[in-house]
């Protein structure tokens, strides 16, 4: 199944984009993206034949990536990346170091949070956002559906959709995920939360859900993993996250942005509905408070 990510969508960056979608391209894919990443003012005033002969690879392969970052062809791609490279995507360079004193690390990684977030906006696509406002204002019921550290953000999610007015639930549980979702209708709405878009669990629940015809959205950094395949609409965050930070918090940043984005947008559209819903709801818990 193609995949539904279209760099030529309103909102996305390129240099971004292919940072998302690294680990899903071919050796020879990554080469021509290893060269772009390096020196993209260079790539701008290179022709095909010479970024395929920089990153020694033919001149087909360079089309090929092309394509895949939802261009129709070479020039297309390097008249969008001058164009954002007017305006460049933000770089971190603030390491922590081991001789950082409190208020140093403090703001290395308020830095890093500020650029992250910038970079999600950058990376955001808003035809991609709009099809997830458009099923979710008219979703009879919404699953939230996450795993690990994940289901702390699918969590948040249901949470801020329930107080809106929408009927809610929220799975965590591999197995309990895998029945409730052959029960799910072509009426109801997926919404899956995988950083790393490859979490197994996730991904055969959803296969299922897609059975009957459920509009799936999902949350995750990576643009061309397993489960972007199965997806109606696609929302990118910005994360970089190695093995061994699982869980991240930047990456959970990002995501509650792109989660606040969404929500205040469903809210918006649906303001009848939402506003009603939050008056009710702020009454039921408002003498639980002193």
């Amino acid at each position: 199944m193609a995949s539904k990510f279209s760099k030529t969508q309103e909102g996305s960056n390129t240099l971004l984009v292919i940072a998302s979608m690294y680990k899903s391209l071919s050796r020879t894919e990554q080469k021509i993206a290893d060269i772009i990443q390096e020196d993209p003012e260079s790539v701008v005033y290179a022709t095909l034949t010479d970024l395929a002969e920089k990153a020694d690879v033919g001149d087909t392969s360079v089309l090929r990536l092309c394509r895949k970052l939802g261009f129709r062809g070479y020039q297309e791609f390097k008249l969008s990346l001058a164009q954002e490279l007017v305006n460049p995507v933000k770089s971190v360079h603030s390491e922590i170091e081991e001789g950082d004193d409190l208020a140093t690390i403090a703001n290395k990684i308020t830095i890093e949070n500020k650029t992250f977030l910038d970079n999600t906006l950058a990376l955001l696509d808003m035809r991609e956002l709009q099809k997830a406002i458009d099923a979710i204002a008219k979703a009879n019921k919404l699953f939230f559906v996450g795993v690990g550290s994940s289901s702390y953000t699918a969590a948040d999610a249901k949470y801020r959709f329930m107080r809106l007015g929408f009927q809610t639930e929220l799975i965590t549980d591999s197995h309990v995920m895998a029945m409730a979702m052959t029960l799910t209708t072509k009426n109801d709405v997926v919404f899956a939360v995988s950083t790393s878009g490859s979490t197994k669990d996730i991904v055969d629940a959803v296969r299922l859900a897609k059975e009957n015809n459920v509009f799936f959205i999902c949350l995750t950094s990576h643009a061309k993993s397993p489960i972007t395949q199965y997806a109606d609409a696609v929302l990118l965050s910005c994360s970089k996250e190695s093995p061994l930070q699982g869980g991240a918090f930047r990456s959970k940043l990002t995501q509650i942005h792109v989660l606040d984005i969404l929500a205040t947008a469903v809210a918006i559209h649906c303001k009848e509905k939402a506003y009603q819903a939050i008056e009710l709801t702020s009454k039921a818990v408002s003498d639980k408070l002193y």
